[in-house]
């Protein structure tokens, strides 16, 4: 019988990441390389917060924090909310 034990993260499998921007990102994010969900809310000052949640590989989400990147958006956070 096998132990069931963590899933392994790895470069090619699929995990759900989400990834908070400041300010408020149109609804084409969506159709950018994966299927993504996007809110947006307002912190404490009423400052607006994105935030894209989707299921990526690690290709799929380095080319994101790279456009994100390119386009001069800072990241508030990034991580990984499940292994898939």
């Amino acid at each position: 019988m096998m132990k069931k034990g963590k899933q392994k993260l790895t470069l090619d499998r699929l995990a759900t990441y989400q990834i908070k921007v400041p300010g408020a990102l149109d609804e084409r994010w969506t159709d950018w390389g994966a299927e993504m969900t996007i809110t947006i809310e307002s912190d404490d000052n009423s400052l607006s917060i994105t935030t894209l949640t989707g299921i990526l590989n690690q290709t799929t989400l380095q080319g994101l924090l790279r456009r994100l990147y390119s386009l001069g958006i800072p990241l508030i956070s990034a991580i990984c909310l499940d292994i898939g």
